[in-house]
């Protein structure tokens, strides 16, 4: 377990600098005895290293193979120092050999073993395979499927509510580079996180644990993003993930309060099919204070926010429960004063104007605004 430990350890490492190295590993197959090994305490064994084990003695054989054809191919005189030499690198892999078969054989040896290894290894081992995903998902849609299609997505899951410390956040951030994955692919999307899905149902019910549960926005906000990222597989029944999202909006931590913004905003902005239900699920959550505030924060927190406000005017409709007088009196010092390095905000900010004078009466705008 040691051993595997750094394997995955460099398999990451290597995947974090190399984008090629990335896509080669996956091609190796590298992904599935990872999610192997990453839940071999928490499914049942058989299930747990049926395809590893398969895989792991076939590679041993064409190991030893290699071993014979090598050794063959150069004698050595008995008791040379060279044949010593010889020996000493070949028997791991020998001894490697015979543990696995004789494992496999005495039904049960190898799993005895590793259950009794010390548990702090056992940690450490999760930990690596956990960071290997982490890279290899990175950026990758291929590779987000290919964990997907284990049992990864579960397996991650249940680590994000067990699991403390570097584990439950590698975790998290494996799953937070699979919704990303998700959110630009829809074939991914709709394969992976189906609403009547087991693992996407358990993934959902921890990122909303932590936003709701945990005071840290190390963990909070990459379950924010991760559901911002899935904001286009949520149906319109779906009613428990946008109050969670809006009460981030007030937190005292400015970074946890813009991304809760940014997770709002793909609910409601127009490429979501479901925008205009999302939007007045946010607004009948009482999301215009908390938004307000975070408009005078810094630019950051201030562009993302008025992107939500605008997509929250431009859906709202004629209910009064935007506050639309409000709402419109910021719009309007917004679109005269800090928009010029934003073209295409300055425009959304314009349509907003006119949607609220249009269908709010008694706005108190007297100019013309940006007319469709």
């Amino acid at each position: 377990m040691r051993v595997q430990s750094c394997v995955a350890t460099l398999v990451a490492r290597m995947a974090e600098n190399d984008s090629i190295s990335q896509e080669d590993f996956a091609r190796e197959n590298v992904i599935r005895p990872l999610v192997t090994l990453l839940s071999f305490e928490m499914f049942g064994e058989d299930q747990s290293n049926d395809q590893l084990g398969k895989q792991s003695i076939h590679s041993l054989i064409q190991i030893n193979r290699e071993i014979e054809k090598s050794t063959l191919a150069k004698p050595q005189s008995r008791g040379s120092s060279s044949s010593s030499s010889s020996d000493s690198i070949y028997r791991p892999y020998s001894n490697a050999y015979s543990y696995y078969s004789e494992g496999s054989s005495r039904g049960g040896h190898h799993r005895k073993e590793r259950e009794n290894e010390k548990p702090h290894v056992k940690l450490q081992l999760k930990i690596s395979c956990a960071a290997a995903l982490w890279m290899l998902a990175r950026g990758s849609v291929l590779n987000g499927r290919r964990i997907t299609e284990t049992k990864g997505l579960l397996c991650l899951a249940k680590l994000v509510e067990k699991e403390q410390g570097e584990l439950q956040f590698n975790c998290l951030m494996t799953i937070m580079e699979i919704t990303a994955a998700a959110e630009s692919n829809a074939e991914l999307r709709r394969a992976a996180f189906k609403t009547n899905s087991p693992a996407a149902k358990a993934v959902v019910d921890q990122l909303l644990r932590l936003i709701k549960e945990v005071d840290s926005p190390i963990l909070q906000i990459p379950a924010v993003k991760s559901i911002g990222s899935l904001a286009r597989a949520f149906p319109a029944r779906e009613t428990r993930v946008i109050g969670p999202l809006v009460t981030q909006l007030s937190h005292k931590d400015l970074d946890m309060g813009t991304e809760a913004a940014i997770a709002l905003g793909k609910f409601a902005c127009p490429d979501n099919f479901l925008c205009m239900e999302h939007s007045k699920r946010i607004i009948e959550s009482n999301a215009i204070p908390p938004l307000m505030k975070l408009l005078r924060g810094n630019e950051h927190s201030r562009l993302h926010g008025l992107i939500l406000l605008c997509y929250l005017a431009l859906h709202s409709g004629n209910t009064n429960s935007l506050e639309p007088t409000r709402v419109l009196r910021v719009l309007e010092g917004a679109d005269r004063s800090a928009l010029p390095q934003h073209p295409e905000l300055r425009e959304l900010v314009s349509k907003a104007i006119y949607h609220l004078n249009l269908y709010h009466t008694g706005g108190h705008s007297q100019r013309m605004a940006f007319v469709p």
